[in-house]
């Protein structure tokens, strides 16, 4: 028997189904006889990268019903994008990551590796996830990440499975090809200032004898080259953007948003729908289809937890009533380390003068009346992978290249004229875990990366100095060369190199893993290759933190491709696949490069 309710959307008032059977699945779920609980089809939690994608891709069918939960606020302030300027201007990004209304604000337990530092974990919250906050880079990784997935126990996710979807999800600028979109909702673009030490970096990494690629997405991730950007028009372009903003006018979709869901409602091992506070209410909702977590590597796996989903031991020391013994949520945590290598610029060429007031007035009345200018990039252009060794397969090194000089994440204003390289290892050996703080959903987890805690990671980090001041060094640079500013000229032992990367190296922003992929016989794999949680029924992770391991590059492409992948399965569409896609190798393995 089905009650008719009517939930009123935007000017739409539409039917939607009130399951009274719904009621009766947890008797602590049941609500009063006179108060109808909705369901849907599919509740989603998270409106984020993955999350935003799912909304959209789901209610493609007309006949079912989404309900996408988001802990945040919308990603526009009365509805106008330029009220929003910090969220949609490129060139701000870094305004987000000084408070917590859009950021989770996560940090890490003490790193006994980096000198006992506690490191900064932004995680957006809001409307677009960490999308709304990133700095709108767009790189895939390496074909062989995705085959290592696969020899990893995540059946059907090699790279001539995926190249599909990360075509479907993306309009590149420069057209379609073999590996390029040109038709998908991800608007991917190149950049457009063309600036002097953009150009210098690159050709830099060529006489330092690396090859120009000029589609670190395509055929050829190795070498230096432009860089792809999620910028279209001047402006951010999140997966709020992107999917979540096209689909609101659909009838069968529904957004809430400052809910923080808390729990996962079960009827033995099926998930029928989900706990949630809202403006000091604890509501509830169910799901007649799938409970379908997309909260990210941190988020998702604390309402695992918090549900009764992980390790029994664990659950039991927080009173948690068990579901599900699965010791892996929480563990196989991997992120990048990143550090600044700066030098200063002779010429007055840099960012330096416009994030002065008088010319971020200029520059920020330029975006809001015509989006261009220099707020209309995030001035990340220009970049490459490396490899830090010979016998190395793949690239293991990333550059992110800068006009700028950037302190504290971007919290603390630039001091002088310079330039610099984010640089890190790709595929570090360290390995984390995240555990819950407490039974109280309010608590932030406890975050331990493990940084640094290998003898390998210390060696690549020393690569990544030494390789960079190579790059630098170059005739290319000889115009606009100062003195270095970090690591310094006072920095030369490895022993000072290794002091310097544990004093000053970062998060990149990308952790992952915590519920990771795998085959149902891996004992910390929680979810299968169908992203379904193993040992239960209804319920799904879509998120980074079900990848294998970190991929070779940042994570926001590789999430919105697995997305699309996991809603054809969510619908039952075959998957289709591109075998047999030309991959670079370098022509030898005996050298470095």
């Amino acid at each position: 028997m089905q009650n008719k309710g009517s939930i009123a959307y935007g000017d739409q008032s539409w039917q939607v189904c009130f399951t009274a059977s719904a009621y009766l699945r947890n008797s602590s779920s049941s609500p009063p006889a006179n108060q109808k609980t909705p369901s849907y089809s599919y509740v989603v939690i998270g409106a984020g990268s993955a999350g935003c994608v799912l909304a959209n891709r789901l209610t493609e069918e007309a006949h079912e019903s989404v309900l996408l939960l988001e802990a945040g606020p919308k990603d526009k302030w009365l509805g106008s994008l330029r009220l929003s300027w910090k969220i949609h201007m490129p060139a701000a990004l870094t305004y987000n990551l000084c408070d917590d209304k859009y950021n989770w604000f996560y940090h890490t337990l003490p790193q006994a590796h980096m000198d006992n530092r506690v490191l900064y974990w932004p995680r957006g919250r809001v409307w677009g996830g960490s999308s709304s906050l990133n700095a709108m880079v767009y790189i895939r990784g390496h074909a062989e990440d995705y085959n290592r997935w696969q020899r990893e126990g995540a059946e059907g996710w090699d790279y001539e499975h995926c190249l599909p979807y990360f075509r479907k999800a993306q309009c590149h600028e420069l057209g379609e090809n073999r590996y390029r979109g040109g038709s998908g909702p991800l608007q991917v673009s190149r950049g457009k200032t063309n600036h002097p030490l953009h150009r210098a970096f690159i050709e830099a990494g060529q006489q330092a004898g690396y090859p120009f690629t000029d589609d670190m997405n395509g055929h050829q991730q190795e070498g230096v080259g432009w860089m792809d950007m999620t910028v279209y028009k001047g402006k951010r372009w999140s997966s709020a953007s992107a999917y979540l903003r096209p689909a609101l006018g659909r009838p069968n979709l529904k957004t809430e948003v400052n809910c923080l869901t808390t729990k996962i409602l079960f009827d033995g091992r099926r998930a029928v729908g989900v706990e949630y506070m809202q403006n000091g209410q604890k509501k509830k909702v169910f799901a007649d289809k799938e409970v379908i977590l997309s909260g990210g590597a941190i988020n998702s796996p604390q309402l695992l937890m918090l549900s009764g989903v992980g390790d029994a031991d664990d659950l039991k020391e927080h009173g948690i009533p068990v579901v599900q013994h699965l010791p892996g949520v929480g563990k196989n945590l991997q992120d990048h380390l990143e550090l600044y290598i700066q030098q200063q610029c002779t010429q007055p060429i840099t960012l330096y003068k416009a994030q002065k007031p008088f010319h971020m007035v200029k520059i920020g009345l330029e975006w809001l009346t015509m989006f261009t200018g220099y707020g209309a990039t995030a001035h990340l252009e220009s970049g490459g992978f490396i490899r830090s060794r010979a016998k190395v397969t793949h690239p293991d090194i990333q550059f992110h290249f800068l006009p700028s000089q950037v302190i504290d994440h971007g919290r603390v204003a630039s001091k002088l004229e310079a330039y610099q390289v984010h640089v890190g290892p790709m595929r570090s050996t360290s390995i984390g875990w995240m555990k819950l703080k407490s039974n109280n959903p309010l608590d932030h987890p406890i975050l331990q990366p493990n940084y640094l805690s290998t003898d390998i990671d210390v060696w690549e980090f020393r690569q990544c100095v030494k390789l960079s001041r190579e790059i630098f060094a170059q005739k290319a640079f000889d115009p606009f060369r100062g003195p270095e500013v970090l690591p310094g000229p006072q920095v030369q032992s490895d022993a000072e190199i290794d002091a310097f990367v544990r004093q000053k190296a970062d998060s990149a922003y990308h952790p992952s893993c915590t519920c990771k992929m795998g085959s149902p016989s891996d004992p910390m794999a929680v979810v299968d290759p169908n992203t379904r949680v193993l040992g239960l029924e209804r319920l799904r992770v879509v998120d980074a933190s079900i990848m294998p391991s970190v991929v070779s590059g940042n994570l926001n492409a590789p999430t919105i491709m697995m997305a699309e992948k996991a809603a054809d399965n969510i619908r039952g569409r075959p998957a289709p696949v591109d075998a047999e896609v030309p991959v670079y190798k370098p022509a030898t393995l005996e050298t470095q490069r």
